[in-house]
């Protein structure tokens, strides 16, 4: 594996770049101000060092729509798109007011009409005005979902090859199933499998676990061992060149009371989930889904957006109305989530990516479904 940084190929940043400069048209924003990772990489291409975990909102790439010029926060130029030049890169600074003389010296900063940005905090609410001294401070956050919403070709390709990754990490958890194995054993090997080939940013934080037969999401203590009679979930989520992909599967162990059964609804479920992935259908068709299988809705998203980390839309029992405003057109790549669980047996869960086309639904993930039959020692 090499160690060099490389920005993304020509074709995926200047096809989402185009997405995004569009959207500045649609929205009418002459600058755009970016701080989010995800965005800063979507319109730029180039990964950066030190994003890791969270961190206030600093000017990191700011874009200006009648140049299409860009200029980005980078202490090197290792790893920069060959259109961004030089002298467009700025280091970073701890005094607020260094970064404001940067943005106020960029090209159309002085006559902006309408700067946007993904976020603020209240010091650079009050020091942005001075860096665009004519311009009305707006939400640059929905120019910058709409854009990533609607996936490229480029970018489905970067899609199918993170959730390669998470199916391996699945397969290698799978390998090691086995009664008397901790569920950290097994979020372990499967850590392990992805950091192998090269990914060590996963994109989950429980990897396996024994699912509740008492209630109806996880409760109980952690790390518990495998035992015959268990329903094994498990979560593999994997964060590859910036795109996540994700697939979840469960696992019998041994002989399990009432799994045939649950493993049929979860099934019928999937059946119907996948039905409602229409291009032009309205999200809550996923949630609708559960209602017609005759399932609980599910304590986690039904289904939420895959891309350069959680991409719109949500689809949620939370969020309602916004699962009913959102679509799901041509180019939207999810997350779908099947959840089922019975008393005194435990939950089935499955999930998968799924792209949305002209004609209907395509499923991206590869791995098996399973039965309830054990299948314990597939690997």
């Amino acid at each position: 594996m090499s160690d060099e940084i490389v920005a993304d190929g020509l074709a995926l940043r200047t096809g989402r770049r185009a997405r995004a400069m569009a959207q500045m048209e649609a929205f009418d924003l002459d600058v755009l101000v970016l701080g989010r990772q995800a965005n800063v990489r979507y319109v730029t291409g180039a990964p950066q060092l030190w994003v890791a975990g969270t961190r206030p909102f600093a000017p990191i790439c700011v874009v200006v729509r009648a140049t299409g010029e860009i200029h980005l926060n980078s202490s090197w130029d290792e790893g920069m798109p060959e259109e961004i030049d030089h002298d467009h890169l700025y280091g970073l600074a701890w005094n607020p007011m260094t970064l404001i003389d940067v943005l106020k010296n960029i090209d159309g900063a002085a006559t902006a009409r309408r700067v946007g940005t993904d976020a603020l905090s209240p010091t650079f609410g009050q020091l942005l005005p001075i860096a665009f001294p004519k311009a009305e401070l707006v939400d640059g956050e929905l120019a910058m979902r709409t854009a990533r919403r609607i996936k490229t070709a480029e970018e489905v390709v970067a899609l199918r090859g993170a959730t390669r990754v998470a199916e391996a990490g699945l397969a290698a958890a799978l390998s090691e199933l086995t009664p008397g194995i901790t569920e950290q054993s097994l979020t372990g090997a499967m850590l392990e499998a992805m950091a192998a080939g090269g990914v060590s940013t996963s994109a989950t934080q429980d990897g396996a676990w024994v699912t509740s037969r008492e209630h109806r999401w996880r409760q109980g203590p952690r790390d518990r061992q495998v035992a015959d009679g268990d329903l094994v979930a498990f979560a593999s989520g994997a964060l590859a060149d910036g795109y996540v992909g994700e697939v979840g599967r469960t696992v019998p162990v041994g002989d399990v009371s009432g799994a045939d059964e649950l493993f049929e609804r979860s099934n019928a479920l999937w059946d119907k989930l996948i039905a409602a992935c229409k291009p032009g259908a309205p999200a809550s068709d996923l949630l609708a889904a559960y209602e017609v299988a005759g399932e609980p809705l599910p304590p986690m998203p039904a289904a939420h957006g895959l891309g350069l980390g959680f991409d719109p839309p949500v689809v949620s029992p939370d969020l309602p109305e916004t699962s009913a405003e959102a679509h799901l057109d041509p180019g939207t790549v999810l997350a779908v989530t099947g959840y089922v669980w019975a008393q005194g047996v435990g939950a089935v869960y499955q999930r998968d990516a799924v792209l949305i086309t002209d004609d209907g639904a395509e499923v991206l993930t590869t791995s098996p479904s399973f039965t309830g039959q054990s299948s314990v020692g597939i690997g």
